[in-house]
């Protein structure tokens, strides 16, 4: 157990290992804790996919960062790192869908993503697997990729250990020491450590993790699930990423089989104070029927599903606790009311793919005192004092709408 670090990283996942290796590579000197093993909770079960076509030009030239940092994964970290670059679909499937490719065209062409339209034909070219029927237009994103996921927090983790970074899993961070409102240590089950900066990226246990400094901080952690079957015949890892989006319904190549998941309308919800302290992801329910109903959505774009189980079995089910927000956003940056601690969290069922982005761009902002772009649309806090209520409703409208530009009801 160390005595002291400069920053101490609260969380494993995806986000806590970027930020604690790009702090490390700013020549901080850093703790990386984590209650469980390294890179075990929600991250490892994620899809792995990334998405250039965001909703605002802030997350957008986040993705598009995340995108070429994955592409140079080795050459920047040493640690070799794979993945598949075949691009990405994006189908529409009503008026006010098609519109909303078009508005993602736009945006696509201000930050330079590739993205480009194409017809019906075309994307059943690119994904044998995929029928035209009820399509009504197409965006691809040809820079778009997939991975698997458990690659980003165990590369980055390794990537740090070589740096000099402390690594502490399976231990229990109990209290943060305050000094006039200011961060002056980590207490854990093994001792205190001495630290001028906490990185609350705790995952599910973020807003508990924040709440030991009396931060306030507010998001959801919501189940996602997904399946990937055994392998089927015609299935090429260079096919598309497959998203369809008022179904909330995305498809993938895996290991010969095919990945599917998707955002229910009624998702289980952990609010605030639910989730116990030792609880691990591994222990999660999950409910297969949902991801039946997501198929069934889709039956006419992807038949192919509706052979499983009976004729294609069933390889995974798994599923993890990303953390929603209220306005669809993640959350980044420094905690009011509370000097030295910073949250990276949020993650909207995004923050595996864009982890590399927002790991940099959050040690820059710690390192140099300031960010090094407008972060302000993620600030931790720009909830107000909304209820715990209005909070779940909002979170919950987010997340079974999440490929959606314009959430119906959502918070302003």
């Amino acid at each position: 157990m160390i005595e002291a670090a400069e920053c101490v990283v609260i969380g494993s996942g995806a986000l806590g290992s970027s930020v604690a290796y790009h702090l490390a590579r700013g020549g901080k000197q850093v703790a990386l804790v984590d209650k469980h093993a390294l890179g075990s909770q929600t991250s490892p079960r994620a899809a792995g996919l990334t998405s250039q076509a965001r909703g605002t030009d802030l997350m957008t030239r986040l993705a598009k960062r995340a995108v070429r940092k994955i592409e140079s994964f080795e050459q920047d970290t040493g640690e070799k790192l794979a993945f598949y670059q075949p691009g990405a679909l994006k189908i529409a499937r009503t008026p006010a869908h098609v519109e909303q490719l078009r508005s993602e065209l736009e945006r696509g062409r201000r930050w330079e993503t590739g993205l480009q339209a194409i017809s019906p034909a075309e994307a059943r070219a690119m994904n044998p697997f995929l029928e035209t029927k009820g399509i009504m237009a197409v965006n691809i994103s040809p820079t778009d990729l997939y991975l698997e996921p458990s690659q980003i927090p165990n590369c980055y983790a390794r990537a740090a250990a070589k740096l000099g970074v402390s690594m502490l899993p399976n231990t229990l961070v109990s209290g943060v020491v305050l000094r006039d409102g200011t961060v002056a240590g980590v207490e854990t089950e093994h001792g205190t450590i001495r630290c001028e900066t906490v990185v609350d990226a705790a995952g599910a246990w973020l807003r508990a993790v924040a709440a030991l400094a009396s931060g306030r901080v507010k998001m959801v952690p919501t189940r996602h699930q997904l399946l990937i079957t055994e392998p089927i015949e015609g299935v090429h890892p260079m096919q598309p990423i497959t998203r369809i989006i008022d179904a909330n319904v995305y498809v993938r190549p895996d290991e010969g089989g095919l990945m599917l998941g998707g955002y229910e309308a009624d998702p289980m919800q952990y609010p605030d104070g639910t989730l116990p302290e030792r609880f691990d992801i591994a222990d999660l329910k999950l409910d297969l029927r949902v991801l039946r109903g997501l198929a069934d959505s889709v039956r006419e774009q992807l038949p192919v599903f509706q052979r499983v189980p009976h004729e294609i079995k069933l390889r995974v089910h798994r599923g993890g606790l990303p953390t929603m927000t209220a306005d669809g956003e993640h959350t980044v940056g420094p905690v009011p009311g509370v000097r030295g601690l910073f949250v990276a969290g949020g993650c909207c069922v995004g923050g595996l793919s864009i982890s590399p982005a927002i790991g940099e761009a959050l040690a820059a902002w710690i390192i140099d005192g300031s960010a090094p772009m407008d972060l302000s649309p993620l600030a931790p806090g720009r909830e107000g004092n909304m209820s715990e209520e209005v909070l779940e409703a909002a979170c919950q409208r987010q997340y079974s709408h999440h490929y959606w530009e314009h959430v119906p009801g959502a918070v302003a």
